[in-house]
């Protein structure tokens, strides 16, 4: 299917649950569809998609909010008579909810904005977990804001923001009251304070305590531009191209569950945290958290948004600490109905799973879920692995290219190296064959993976199954949480598989092994890598010195705090690397860095946070080592000053050149 026909079923599927939802505007379609029709003027896919898409713009328009009133003014010159009068007659109720809506703004952080917000009470607002999560952490069990580049992040809320409006009505966000956990409903509070703008007086938004479906709702948030969404064209024409600004979308509540509502509002990332407004009542009904585009929404329920409020001041974690892998057990699957199987599975995470089965029997049924095939419990070819089998490890070597190129070191979160038991007392450095890992505490991954390389010793190994690390807990280590099947990630290895197998055969062998284990793995989509960045390695080997085929590799992520939280685990959206060789010509030691993004990758929740600053999406981009230095927190030693760009004073983005599109652009002197 062509992706102009796709679009057309998605248009088509959406705005017939609107018209079967919506005898009122059903009725006034049928009545309009001549001129609609006269409109689009076009035939095929094109016109169709055209004709379709006046329907979506009438029946669920964006509106804009000026001087805190939603402007009827709709996108087509065919609009929706229903909705104007709808819309009337809820101004008089909307009037004193729309100043309580605003936008969540950040300082010293990646993002400019990062998503909606709005008064529950005299002082504080309620918005969504995922975009708290961002700027949130927890210390010492109390919830701090994370710390950014320069300091720690400081964060505001614009009650404004309005398009054509330069004003700002702007509330100190004092401190975070409390995050939902991640097993419940996607909520977070915060305590603010008036600093600056307009002084008027903003009532809380009451919240329902009665939540039904209805058609004669809307959600008010502040959508953004989205770069996910297959449909660009169809959302610019939707939102007259303007975004991340103030917007009222109404729509319909099409289905009431325990904890959420489903709701058809238009909306867009930056409206999570936004407020779906029963339009008879002017209450809340729910807070808005996820979407996708054409094809539904979902919104934390009204009453639920209370009972956490309620709540404050007994929890506080985000999400609950790590706890240790657990062989996957027996599971029962109960079965609700014909056609429909549901399985709780605990590896280690409890996990529901729906699977559509024709006719299933609607009586439990006991499954058995094995582990995936290419995990090793803990072990080579079935010997469990000890600690002792680790003592022969030399792991990486700094004098390897005939001068000192030592291990990174860890300073800006030096205290969350994470140390284990060795002979001497403890130790900080995983060493495994021709290369060394040093692990991060809090986040279960590695600060960086160094290996020294020989290419003129290299041999090839059949892959070997992932394995712990028994040195250090399990509990320290990520096998199986945000791994898998796509959406899930991959195991993306730090130092490359093929990299220290390299020697005689039993101790290639045992290189290529080493690098199974879980501690040299970081998650990357399984669409991340791009080929340049996968030839690093290779076309150094090539430049360095034709006798030697020696290089010193350094790869990590950076670990920031405002990294997203997905299947429980923080996940980097950007990666480093630093090679050190032996220059061909002047025969003295160089290094390059380079820097690799997934942030277009990742299944984020709803929400687009403001201009963020990474390198393109799988490109591969030389940059600075001293920029590397600065934005990972680690120190290189003198690499940096043997940087071919150390005095590139063109270099872009803070120490990044443009975008590597062949090899050969590689600056090596």
């Amino acid at each position: 299917m062509s992706t102009a026909d796709e679009t057309l079923r998605r248009l088509r599927r959406v705005t017939a649950t609107i018209r079967d939802g919506d005898p009122a505007l059903a009725e006034e379609r049928a009545d309009l569809r001549g001129l609609m029709q006269e409109s689009a003027r076009g035939d095929g896919v094109e016109g169709q998609i055209h004709y379709e898409s006046i329907i979506l713009r009438r029946e669920r328009p964006v509106l804009a909010i000026k001087q805190d009133a939603a402007e009827l003014v709709f996108a087509d010159p065919i609009e929706s008579t229903l909705w104007n009068e709808r819309l009337e007659k809820a101004a008089p109720l909307l009037a004193p909810r729309i100043p309580a809506i605003g936008r969540i703004e950040l300082q010293d952080s990646s993002y400019a904005w990062i998503g909606t917000g709005w008064l529950v009470a005299d002082d504080v607002i309620v918005t969504n977990r995922h975009v708290a999560e961002a700027f949130v952490t927890t210390s010492g069990g109390d919830l701090v804001f994370r710390m950014g580049d320069t300091g720690r992040i400081t964060a505001a809320i614009d009650f404004l923001q309005e398009i054509d409006n330069d004003r700002t009505l702007v509330f100190k966000m004092l401190a975070p009251l409390h995050v939902e956990p991640a097993s419940g409903p996607d909520v977070a509070f915060f305590r603010i304070e008036l600093v600056s703008g307009e002084a008027r007086h903003a009532v809380p938004v009451p919240l329902a305590k009665t939540i039904a479906a209805t058609q004669n709702a809307a959600v008010i948030g502040y959508p953004g531009y989205d770069s996910r969404v297959p449909e660009p064209e169809l959302m610019d024409r939707l939102y007259g191209g303007l975004y991340n600004k103030k917007r009222l979308a109404p729509g319909a509540v099409t289905r009431v569950e325990a904890t959420r509502l489903w709701h058809n509002c238009t909306t867009l990332g930056g409206c999570s945290g936004g407020a779906l407004l029963d339009l008879d009542s002017g209450e809340a009904l729910g807070l808005h958290f996820s979407g996708t585009f054409l094809t539904t929404n979902y919104a934390v329920r009204a009453d639920v948004v209370h009972a956490a409020l309620a709540r404050i001041g007994t929890a506080r974690s985000i999400t609950p600490p790590p706890q240790p892998r657990q062989e996957a057990t027996l599971a029962a699957v109960q079965l609700g109905g014909p056609g429909q199987t549901s399985a709780t599975v605990t590896i280690p995470l409890t996990i529901t799973v729906s699977i559509d089965v024709a006719g299933a029997p609607a009586s439990p049924v006991a499954r058995t879920i094995a582990p995936p095939a290419d995990i090793a419990s803990d072990s080579v070819g079935g010997v469990e692995a000890r600690v002792e089998d680790y003592r022969d490890r030399r792991g990486y070597q700094p004098t390897f290219l005939g001068f000192e190129v030592p291990l990174p070191r860890v300073e800006r979160a030096a205290d969350d190296v994470l140390r284990f038991p060795a002979d001497d007392g403890t130790d900080s450095e995983l060493r495994y064959e021709h290369f060394s890992v040093v692990m991060s505490r809090s986040r279960r991954m590695c600060f960086f993976s160094a290996v020294n390389i020989d290419g003129g010793q290299s041999r090839k190994n059949k892959r070997a199954p992932w394995r712990w690390d028994p040195r250090i807990p399990r509990d320290q280590q990520i096998m199986n949480e945000c791994y898998g099947n796509p959406p899930r990630f991959s195991r993306g290895h730090m130092t490359r598989r093929e990299d220290p197998g390299w020697g005689n055969a039993e101790t290639a062998k045992r290189g290529n092994e080493d690098s199974m284990h879980v501690t040299n793995t970081t998650p990357q989509m399984q669409s991340f890598n791009a080929p340049i960045w996968l030839a690093l390695e290779d076309y150094a080997l090539e430049h360095a010195r034709a006798d030697a085929m020696k290089i010193s590799v350094f790869t990590g992520p950076y670990l920031r705090e405002d990294d997203p939280v997905l299947y429980g685990v923080r996940i980097p959206r950007t990666f480093w690397k630093v090679i050190a060789f032996l220059h061909d010509e002047t025969r003295q030691l160089s290094a390059t860095g380079y820097e690799l993004s997934q942030q277009d990758n990742l299944p984020e929740e709803e929400f687009v946070f403001g201009p963020f600053t990474s390198p393109q999406l799988n490109i591969a981009t030389q940059v600075k080592i001293g920029a590397i230095e600065l934005r990972s927190g680690l120190s290189f030693g003198g690499l940096a000053g043997l940087d071919p760009l150390a005095a590139d004073h063109e270099a872009l983005n803070e120490g990044r050149r443009a975008p590597l599109q062949r090899l050969e652009e590689i600056q090596y002197v």
